[in-house]
């Protein structure tokens, strides 16, 4: 008698869920022929946005691809995850755009994965949007320490595969300096009523970006998150989100997952927490279609 009947919609779940992650152990993410920025960015806040920060860089680095995750929400959620220290006193992004630190001497290892690093956000940063006012270049004051700390690693011959910026539910300039820093913008929408709702601003600000700061940032791509299959009101959000996306939407979803919802509480992404589960497993298939369909787009 087998041990889980796949007759059963549980039992079909963990055999389907047991298969992926076979499948996915066995399988190598392709290294991108030059280093990607991608900023993740939603002006709408509670789509997921900073965990699908922290585990799509955590499903990268967990196939051995260098990751850098810089976190530029004052709230500092993405720092937490990756089991990274930002209390009050510790040297991060604000030093960084502010009182122009190195990227080299604030980033800091998370303990996840040895390929995984993090520029962490502390309370200071509530107030950059202040302090940068008076700066000169204050759009471009990421883009210019992230490329030079991009070309040492890169001079050391430790090439950073990924960077990606998670960036506050605003559009303001701190927002503004990870689009400028980035080559691509990574939207995650909700499945959920208003999920297209401040979308259009979105691209509205993008466009702005293009035409006077960044003309090669473009939108590479858009993750649904918090699918709940159950229901018809997801489905129908998510026709409406590939309609509008039609290229850029990546055949992966991510479910509503109980796991994903309590990895944060432990400081871990749940690919460390429960690497295995439904969640983990899609966080780690949009990250492969991520990463193949930058090879093959180049």
């Amino acid at each position: 008698m087998p041990l889980m009947d796949e007759s059963t919609p549980l039992g079909a779940q963990i055999a389907r869920d047991h298969r992926r992650a076979e499948r996915l152990a066995s399988t190598s993410f392709p290294k991108p022929e030059h280093t990607r920025i991608l900023t993740v960015a939603n002006q709408k806040g509670g789509v997921g946005k900073t965990t699908t920060t922290v585990n799509i860089a955590a499903s990268l680095a967990s196939h051995g691809l260098e990751v850098l995750v810089v976190d530029i929400d004052p709230q500092g959620n993405a720092s937490t995850a990756l089991s990274i220290d930002h209390s009050v006193g510790v040297d991060g992004i604000y030093e960084v755009l502010i009182d122009d630190y190195d990227i080299a001497d604030v980033v800091k290892q998370s303990p996840e994965f040895e390929s995984l690093t993090c520029v962490p956000a502390t309370i200071d940063l509530a107030g950059a949007e202040i302090d940068l006012v008076s700066k000169v270049a204050r759009e471009m004051r990421l883009h210019r320490a992230l490329t030079k700390y991009l070309e040492a690693r890169d001079a050391a011959g430790r090439r950073v595969d990924y960077v990606l910026i998670d960036c506050p539910p605003s559009l303001g300039l701190l927002t503004v300096n990870a689009f400028v820093a980035a080559q691509e913008v990574f939207i995650p929408i909700q499945c959920e009523y208003y999920a297209l709702e401040g979308v259009s601003q979105l691209l509205k600000s993008i466009q702005m970006i293009q035409e006077h700061l960044n003309p090669e940032l473009w939108i590479s791509t858009v993750l649904l998150t918090m699918y709940d299959g159950r229901t018809r009101l997801s489905a129908q959000v998510a026709e409406e989100v590939r309609t509008h996306f039609a290229h850029q939407v990546l055949d992966t979803v991510i479910p509503r997952s109980v796991r994903i919802s309590e990895a944060p509480s432990y400081g871990k992404t749940v690919i460390a927490y429960e690497p295995n589960s439904s969640g983990a497993l899609s966080y780690r298939e949009a990250a492969e279609e991520i990463s193949v369909r930058g090879v093959r787009n180049g």
